[in-house]
């Protein structure tokens, strides 16, 4: 009877120690849902990539490749994804469009 007690004592611990670290994980999950971060190597920071950036990257696909099929941000080699950066660095939209958390 004791070692089912000290088990159940364990196990309460356990959880109540746990517990914790999952709901944080899932509050950030819900407030970062549909956003990511992107690295810009050259400029050396970071840009929350959301429906913004998305915009602003299609227009600028269709500026530069308007013959081309649509290929996502991620599927660019790296240096149409820098001339990208390059021309997001010069024509931003608002002072939200960087992630400066390093």
């Amino acid at each position: 009877m004791r070692k089912a007690i000290r088990l159940m004592s364990s196990l309460m611990l356990a959880g109540a120690l746990i517990a914790p670290i999952g709901l944080r994980a899932d509050d950030h999950d819900r407030d970062d849902k549909d956003k990511h971060r992107v690295y810009d190597r050259d400029h050396r920071d970071y840009h929350n990539w959301d429906d913004r950036e998305d915009h602003a990257y299609r227009g600028w696909y269709t500026q530069n490749y308007n013959n081309r099929e649509y290929r996502d941000y991620n599927k660019l080699n790296r240096r149409d994804q820098q001339a990208y950066w390059n021309w997001r660095h010069s024509h931003p939209d608002n002072d939200h469009d960087r992630d400066d958390r390093h």
